[in-house]
C-alpha cells in the first residue's frame, strides 16, 4: 500500500469506538477507494522498478523493460495486476524474488486470461482470442440466433450519412460500436468495418444499425477467431497499403450531387 503524499483527513469511522470528544484521523496510507490511491500505488511501484534498473516505456508508461545482452524481460502493469515474461526463465525468477521482498504477491501462474483476452501458449506459438467475450457480445444484443454472415461488411453497399433515413437510438448504437471496438484487440478482420460504422454515432440511421448488426452476425460465426503469434516470426514490421477510387461517399447538403473521396488503407504486422 502506497503512502499518502497529500494530507487526507477523516472523521470518526462508522463501527469504531465513539469517543466523547470528536476525533479526526489522518491517513498515512492510500486506502482503496481514495481518488489518489491508484496514482500513489503506481508511483511507488514505478520508483521501485526504476531503482532496480527496469526502464519505463517511452510511449506506454505502464510497460517496463530490462535488457541484458540478448536477453529481454518485459512487465506490463494494470492497476495491481502485473503480466511479465522473459526470454530467460532465470530473469523471471529474479523479478519474482525482488518483488516479493518489497510487496505481498500471489502468483497466479502461466497467463491464460487477462482483461477479456484468452491466451493459449503452445509449443510452436501463442494464440490470443476473445471467444468468450465475442459470444457474450452477440448474446447481449440478442443476435445469437440470427443467420451468420460470411463477411463483416457488404461489398456492394456504400454507407453515407443517409440524411433522409430513419434515426435509431443512439445509446444502443454506441453500445454496439463500443463493444465491437474492444473486440478489435484480437480481431483485425473487423477493424475497418467497425471504424466505418463508428463515423455515424452522432446521428445513426437504420442503414447504419443494419451494418453494425451484420458485423455482429459475422462475429457470431467466427467467435473462435484470433491472432496467432508463431515462434518462427521475426521482429521485422511489414506494412501493406492500398487505396480505392472514390469509395468514400459523402452527400453534399443543399446540392444535388455526391462528393466522393479516395480512401487509403494501411496494415502493419509482424512478418
Amino acid at each position: 500500500m502506497a503512502s499518502c503524499k497529500r494530507k487526507c483527513l477523516l472523521n470518526n469511522l462508522r463501527g469504531l469506538w465513539m469517543h466523547t470528544t470528536p476525533i479526526i484521523y489522518r491517513l498515512k496510507k492510500a486506502l482503496y477507494g481514495l481518488k489518489q490511491a491508484p496514482r500513489a500505488w503506481y508511483e511507488r511501484l514505478t520508483q521501485f522498478l526504476v531503482d532496480n534498473n527496469y526502464t519505463r516505456g517511452s510511449v506506454d508508461k505502464t510497460l517496463f523493460i530490462k535488457r541484458d545482452n540478448d536477453e529481454l524481460f518485459i512487465a506490463q502493469i494494470y492497476v495491481d495486476d502485473i503480466v511479465f515474461g522473459s526470454t530467460n526463465n532465470t530473469k523471471v525468477q529474479q523479478f519474482v524474488d525482488v518483488m516479493s521482498l518489497e510487496f505481498e504477491m500471489s502468483l497466479v501462474g502461466e497467463l491464460s486470461y487477462f482483461l477479456g483476452l484468452q491466451i493459449r501458449q503452445m509449443h510452436d506459438g501463442i494464440f490470443i482470442t476473445q471467444a468468450k467475450y465475442a459470444k457474450n457480445l452477440v448474446k447481449k444484443f440478442g443476435l445469437e440466433k440470427a443467420k451468420h454472415c460470411d463477411t463483416p461488411m457488404s461489398t456492394t453497399l456504400k454507407l453515407s450519412k443517409d440524411a433522409s433515413g430513419k434515426s435509431v437510438e443512439q445509446t444502443l448504437y454506441r453500445g454496439m460500436i463500443g463493444s465491437l471496438l474492444y473486440l478489435t484487440a484480437s480481431r483485425p478482420d473487423i477493424s475497418f468495418s467497425v471504424g466505418v460504422c463508428a463515423r455515424y454515432q452522432a446521428d445513426p440511421k437504420e442503414s447504419h444499425l443494419s451494418s453494425v448488426k451484420r458485423i455482429i452476425r459475422y462475429v457470431n460465426g467466427t467467435s473462435n477467431y484470433g491472432i496467432w503469434y508463431s515462434f518462427d516470426t521475426n521482429a521485422s514490421l511489414v506494412g501493406f497499403s492500398d487505396a480505392d477510387w472514390a469509395g468514400n461517399v459523402m452527400i453534399v447538403l443543399g446540392l444535388c450531387s455526391i462528393a466522393r473521396k479516395n480512401c487509403s488503407y494501411i496494415w502493419i504486422c509482424m512478418w
